[in-house]
């Protein structure tokens, strides 16, 4: 086993998509552009800075490689 140098951290994909739905607690539908469906939540910066998200907004957001149904709304596009 190698061990860790500090650099293997999680690898997360960066995808955009448009909102489609709003729900509670700050979750989110959000379509991506390959046409899948993803609940989504938004970012602790975000939420911190009070972006505010409606439906048919674009949205940059982190998935990671192991759960492709669920991703972390990082950036507002508009």
């Amino acid at each position: 086993m190698k061990p860790s140098d500090g650099n293997d951290e999680e690898k997360s994909v960066e995808v955009e998509g448009t909102i489609t739905s709003v729900l509670a607690g700050t979750q989110f539908r959000v379509q991506l552009q390959s046409g899948h469906e993803v609940l989504a939540h938004i970012s602790g910066k975000m939420r911190k800075r009070f972006i505010r998200l409606v439906i048919g907004d674009r949205v940059k957001m982190e998935m990671s490689p192991y759960d492709v149904t669920k991703a972390r709304i990082t950036f507002r596009l508009g």
